[in-house]
């Protein structure tokens, strides 16, 4: 017999809303740590709280927990207010950047704790602790203690010590953050197959955008406890609602425009002597508008290309980042006084050209979009 973790292809087709954050806000004397903030947890999905430091994620997840109760809205877990259930009515896993491990008790008592607790009988137990270790990947070393095990053993005991329990939610606050950067990757992959193992509901706190990108299936920026942007990680990277979602998440390469109009599907201006063109869905504000493009869907010529479908502009070369498969370059262009980011393969005849040298760069108008500045 299984525990019963519920699998995640029963939960994938139908994203019903599991917890619903309705104006949720937090005051602390007259400073705002979130400000009416509304955001759904869907069943099943792996949701990323993300944003720089003191932008509200941290303190949304306190509340979501019960840690916290808020100033102002409502958290209805499938249509019940629970904003006052405390912690331990809630059954929701935690798992903090720190351990937390009991020293002296071993790797199988570690997670068997919160069943200890709960009333579970000793078989039970026992075969839960089994169960979860063989799913975190540690059924080899339930008898260790915590100081046998390196940093990332240590964290996959307190992230089974959360599941073991079989909760409705796990919620995660920048567990990896302290890891160095090899493990830290091996230990996101361990998240994404324990999270499509077990199907359970995952909201994981990060400032780390690439850990954003990399785990989830919807992301939430936050910004100043306001919630910036929520969607797909495709599609707040490839389409980003404002300026600042678009340069918190990966880099972005802005270029304001000049005498802007409109011709069916795309928008044309001028950067300086250069037309440069973006697609468009929507009316084009009066407000000054950036043109707006990642920068590897630019392409570095060393003579003029021809346009067509393309934007072209002149760009002088500055300064070189060597970076082993790619090479950073920092680009001049006139007007705008900061300089274009471009990376290129380290065998790229860019990646070997002398700063000051004259260069070309295109991209796609498909890949050019409009913000406003």
């Amino acid at each position: 017999m299984q525990v019963g973790f519920r699998e995640i292809s029963e939960v994938s087709s139908s994203p019903s809303t599991q917890l619903s954050a309705q104006g949720i806000s937090q005051y602390y004397g007259n400073f705002t740590a979130l400000d009416g903030i509304d955001l759904d947890v869907r069943q099943g999905e792996f949701l990323t709280l993300l944003g720089p430091s003191g932008s509200g994620k941290t303190t949304l997840l306190m509340i979501l927990a019960g840690f916290l109760s808020p100033s102002a809205g409502k958290l209805l877990e499938r249509g019940v207010d629970i904003s006052r259930r405390p912690a331990e009515k809630r059954n929701y896993g935690m798992v903090f950047q720190g351990y937390a491990l009991f020293p002296h008790m071993s790797v199988a008592d570690n997670v068997a704790y919160p069943l200890r607790i709960r009333g579970v009988k000793a078989e039970e137990r026992q075969r839960r602790v089994k169960h979860i270790l063989e799913v975190v990947g540690l059924g080899a070393h339930l008898h260790k203690k915590p100081s046998e095990l390196s940093g990332g053993q240590q964290q996959r005991v307190a992230i089974a010590r959360a599941l073991v329990f079989e909760p409705d939610m796990l919620l995660l606050d920048e567990p990896l953050s302290a890891l160095d950067k090899n493990l830290r990757e091996q230990l996101q992959t361990e998240l994404q197959r324990i999270h499509r193992q077990v199907g359970t509901s995952f909201v994981f706190v990060t400032h780390d955008q690439g850990e954003a990108l990399a785990l989830s299936t919807r992301i939430a920026i936050f910004k100043q406890g306001r919630l910036a942007q929520i969607d797909t990680p495709e599609t707040i990277y490839d389409r980003p609602k404002n300026r600042f979602v678009a340069e918190f998440l990966g880099k972005m390469n802005l270029f304001p425009l000049q005498g802007l109009s409109r011709n069916g599907s795309q928008a044309s201006g001028r950067f300086g002597d250069s037309p440069l063109h973006a697609t468009t869905s929507g009316d084009i504000s009066n407000q000054p508008q950036l043109l707006a493009v990642r920068p590897e869907h630019m392409t570095l010529h060393t003579e003029r290309p021809q346009a067509g479908e393309h934007n072209v502009l002149p760009a002088c070369l500055g300064e070189r980042v060597y970076q082993g498969s790619s090479t950073h370059l920092a680009l001049n262009i006139s007007p705008e006084p900061a300089p274009v980011n471009l990376s290129v393969p380290g065998d790229h005849p860019g990646a070997r050209l002398p700063s000051g040298t004259p260069v070309w760069l295109s991209w796609p108008v498909r890949h050019s979009f409009l913000l406003e500045a």
